[in-house]
């Protein structure tokens, strides 16, 4: 992915005010592994359950605003719709969006069963391990890649479609 800016960041959200997309914390950015990434996901540290995603888009960002569930309980494994990476406990939430324009003004949403902080293209590229036995998978890494995109992209434009 390329590096972006925290001005970039902010200005990329396409489904919350500006005024929220101001207040959004963001994560640090000199940290980040901006090569391993396919996306920018990043849980609020304020233990609210805001998170946020921004994917490439046409060349620019575009981000989203999600919020997360609670989780699931412990005994129970779940598995991230976008990067399909098992986890056990409340590794896995249900990352809900308003969608954009009409259909998010009159409060239409939509989600996805995603890992809750997000890592997905390091798990896909086993730079993350999740404490659970992986799933024997009989892709290679760059098609991994390549089904987490497709994956990411279809929840995309169900967010950005009327």
């Amino acid at each position: 992915m390329t590096p972006l800016t925290a001005a970039e960041i902010r200005a990329s959200f396409v489904n919350c005010s500006r005024g929220e997309a101001k207040r959004a914390a963001l994560p640090d950015i000199a940290a980040v592994p901006w090569t391993d990434l396919d996306f920018l996901g990043w849980v609020d540290p304020s233990g609210s359950s805001r998170a946020y995603l921004v994917v490439e888009r046409d060349g620019a960002p575009l981000g989203i605003q999600l919020r997360q569930t609670a989780g699931v309980g412990a005994a129970r494994k779940t598995m991230c719709h976008v990067c399909i990476t098992a986890h056990s406990g409340n590794g896995v939430a249900l990352s809900v969006a308003q969608k954009t324009g009409a259909a998010g003004r009159k409060g239409d949403s939509t989600g996805l069963y995603l890992c809750r902080d997000l890592a997905c293209s390091l798990y896909v590229r086993g730079k993350k391990r999740t404490g659970t036995v992986r799933l024997p998978e009989t892709l290679s890494v760059e098609a991994a890649i390549e089904r987490l995109r497709r994956n990411l992209d279809q929840f995309v434009d169900r967010v950005t479609q009327p």
